[in-house]
């Protein structure tokens, strides 16, 4: 597959289609330093000025992205990352939750509100470093491991 960077296939397309960058600007809706930077590998523009570039240059995003393998990384990357968000509620938050009702549970059973803070202000700290608390154990664990 011959690798072509984005801006070159825009640059390229444009001037095929004997266009301005503020022609294309215009069409697109987006200020003519838009198109210069996408042109020149200095930013990438989003799904939807792909699709109205698409339609200019009668191409379509598949070609943009097939040619582009650093686009493809970007979105791969962006995606992963739309993944993760999309994870609110990680195992992190119900050990938590579990926690933090546990000891108020425990607090009322034995008249301690002590217990009560302790165990809220844990599952909160579980709740809220979750990930970095998994990565901590994973960092002792091979630490453990490499001991041995």
């Amino acid at each position: 597959m011959n690798e072509l960077r984005l801006g070159k296939q825009l640059k390229k397309l444009r001037e095929e289609q004997k266009m301005s960058e503020e022609e294309v600007a215009t069409q697109v809706g987006v200020p003519v330093q838009n198109i210069h930077k996408w042109e020149n590998n200095q930013g990438y523009p989003d799904i939807q000025h792909l699709l109205k570039l698409g339609d200019i240059y009668k191409t379509t995003i598949d070609e943009f992205i097939k040619k582009d393998a650093a686009l493809q990384n970007r979105i791969n990357i962006q995606e992963e990352e739309r993944e993760d968000n999309d994870k609110l509620l990680h195992p992190g938050f119900y050990i938590g939750i579990g926690l933090m009702f546990f000891g108020n549970f425990l607090s009322f059973i034995i008249g301690n509100p002590m217990i009560m803070m302790v165990t809220n202000i844990a599952g909160m700290l579980i709740i809220c470093f979750y990930k970095e608390i998994l990565k901590l154990l994973k960092g002792v664990k091979k630490a453990f491991y490499e001991q041995k």
